[in-house]
């Protein structure tokens, strides 16, 4: 399926811009968007290496890597110019930069909390508001944050971690209802226990434990949390917003 808008007759291929997308689910929906026809800018923080490698890997698609912090307003302005110099305008904004950590909630120090949000949900603050003004020019574009399970049920020893992606899903909400009029859908995927670097602070118990929690027995790929992300930003789903899709393998139901 290849991805095209039409404006004045003519057609043009649209742009996503994927932020946190050297790896992980990141570098899933960089590939699926890419594989799809799409314009992918993917943003990334420090994984030079996995950058490069995913860029080689899709070489043949258009796709550009920017390096830059998301937590910095200025940065993201500087990634968001450098895009639209090289596609032009963004059709679609993928919001799944992100950190976790474990840590007993009375142990958690204010620098653990202040980069957990800057990092979870400043950086959508910054990003969303950054691409707003030519969406709502266009009146078209749709949004998508990658929250968690946890922002749904809560996560022991992860309190944290869990307040920012509960956060994002308000967030989501609430853009959904203010920008709907003009032609913007927000919509947010909260992941389950899906396979990525992220997840490996867990050993093999406490997986396999997680993985017997959910109904289909098993832990996520990357991959099905990505088609689903593009799905959310495609003609398929034109009529879903302020929506939040558990992709949870029924952990959560």
């Amino acid at each position: 399926m290849l991805a095209f808008l039409f404006e004045g007759g003519k057609e043009m291929q649209k742009t996503v811009w994927i932020t946190g997308g050297s790896r992980g689910i990141g570098a899933a929906t960089v590939e699926e968007f890419a594989k799809c026809g799409y314009n992918v800018a993917f943003t990334y923080q420090k994984s030079d290496n996995k950058a490069n490698e995913l860029c080689e890997k899709l070489k043949k698609y258009p796709v550009i890597a920017l390096k830059g912090d998301m937590a910095d307003r200025l940065q993201v302005e500087r990634c968001y110019k450098e895009i639209k110099n090289t596609f032009g305008f963004v059709d679609s904004l993928v919001v799944n930069a992100g950190i976790a950590q474990q840590k007993m909630f009375c142990d958690i120090t204010d620098n653990d909390w202040n980069k957990m949000f800057a990092v979870n949900l400043n950086s959508a603050f910054y990003t969303i508001q950054t691409v707003l003004p030519d969406m709502v020019h266009k009146k078209f574009g749709n949004i998508v944050t990658v929250s968690s399970v946890w922002g749904i049920t809560g996560a022991s020893c992860e309190s944290h971690y869990a307040a920012s992606k509960a956060a994002l899903i308000g967030l989501t909400k609430s853009l959904a209802l203010e920008l709907g009029l003009s032609g913007i859908r927000a919509n947010s995927v909260a992941a389950g226990v899906i396979d990525t670097d992220m997840n490996c602070m867990h050993d093999e118990q406490t997986l396999k434990h997680l993985a017997g929690e959910s109904a289909l027995g098993r832990i996520g790929k990357p991959e099905e949390i990505a088609r689903l992300i593009r799905s959310l930003c495609s003609d398929d789903t034109s009529f879903v917003t302020g929506q939040v899709i558990a992709a949870t393998g029924g952990f959560v139901i």
